[in-house]
């Protein structure tokens, strides 16, 4: 029992990371069949953020009351940064911007996400980088992430027809009513992805001084829909996009509010103390591959040949950053051997210096 209660102790961050990614994939799908009928962004990113303060402050309000920290004006100031960075600027850029492309290519472009986060790690010196080969290798794996990036946003090539996405009824599933525009949806997209990496970073930074993940999810989602909803105001005036009926962009509200942003940021925050924030977007080349299936089959969108090699340039950047990131912690948790004669050294060197202090006093020599 002790064995497996320590084998799960391990797996657990990783089946949780895995679920959120299976929770991604399936938004990406959901919220393109929305937007591809008319559902609006901005609205979009308000119900989902309110959505998800409803669901997860009551959980929050009974499970931490006992360990939910004092608020101060800092981690109010944080709270608000995060409501702004994550829901605000990263979800309306990240779905405005899947309007003008697939969600296969929104997927795949999202793994920059992980190089992003790595650098502003750096920035912030939540990783070090050197001349050891780890280092030189997640500096080279963001390099080679971003020009994988650069590959779908500006190489088409030639379309791969799956054999079920060539059927009548799949061709006619959705509604589309934006043109496609790959470029402007990248530069969307990856503004997005930046206001995303962001927030990883600020919610590492916020649980150090505020290590209650369910209650700070509760209180960013409800900053979220406020920040949100004054943005709508301003860049929407059409009031019609606040209409609620029980079609597919209900669901959408209801599913990205519930999976993706409350149980989501709260797992996200949960992994992140355990593994740090690099760690949490590490596996998103796993919901581009469900995407990719899923959007050829449910939304009927074909794959590109270039869309598929920026992809693998892309996943093969990624686990570059990730071999070298696991090679520094290796070394970050290896003991510190010393030989005798650096011990013995050690313990003159410290004697020497008690004598000099005056803690050790010298006994006369016995006859």
């Amino acid at each position: 029992m002790a064995s497996m209660a320590k084998v799960w102790s391990r797996a657990r961050p990783y089946v949780a990371v895995i679920f959120m990614q299976f929770g991604i994939a399936g938004l990406a799908i959901i919220a393109k069949s929305a937007l591809n009928n008319g559902m609006s962004n901005y609205s979009f990113v308000v119900y989902r953020q309110a959505v998800a303060a409803v669901v997860i402050s009551p959980f929050a309000f009974v499970l931490e009351r006992k360990v939910r920290p004092q608020m101060t004006l800092s981690i109010f100031i944080k709270i608000l940064g995060l409501g702004l960075l994550e829901p605000v600027i990263d979800q309306n850029l990240y779905y405005a911007g899947m309007k003008y492309t697939t969600a296969t290519f929104v997927s795949a472009l999202s793994n920059t996400v992980p190089a992003l986060t790595f650098l502003l790690a750096w920035m912030f010196r939540f990783e070090v980088v050197n001349k050891k080969v780890p280092s030189l290798a997640k500096v080279g794996g963001t390099i080679v992430t971003i020009g994988g990036a650069t590959i779908m946003t500006l190489v088409k090539g030639p379309g791969l027809n799956m054999p079920w996405s060539n059927g009548s009824y799949n061709h006619h599933v959705v509604k589309t009513v934006y043109h496609q525009n790959p470029i402007k949806g990248a530069i969307m997209i990856t503004s997005g992805c930046m206001g995303w990496a962001g927030f990883v970073i600020l919610q590492a930074i916020t649980l150090k001084s505020y290590p209650a993940e369910m209650s700070l999810t509760a209180l960013m989602c409800f900053a979220g829909a406020i920040e949100g909803t004054i943005v709508a105001f301003v860049a929407e005036r059409n009031t019609s996009i606040w209409a609620l009926d029980w079609d597919s962009k209900l669901f959408a509200y209801i599913y990205s509010g519930v999976i993706c942003s409350g149980i989501g940021f709260y797992l996200q925050g949960k992994i992140m103390k355990e593994k740090g924030p690099v760690f949490v977007t590490a596996f998103n080349p796993l919901s581009m591959v469900i995407v990719a299936f899923l959007g050829s089959f449910v939304l009927a969108e074909q794959l590109t040949l270039g869309r598929i090699a920026g992809a693998i340039v892309i996943v093969m950047g990624l686990y570059i950053v990730i071999w070298g990131k696991s090679k520094d912690e290796k070394e970050q948790t290896l003991p510190i051997i010393e030989s005798p004669d650096s011990t013995i050294s050690t313990i003159t060197d410290n004697a020497n210096v008690a004598n000099d202090l005056g803690i050790i006093k010298e006994t006369p020599n016995e006859a």
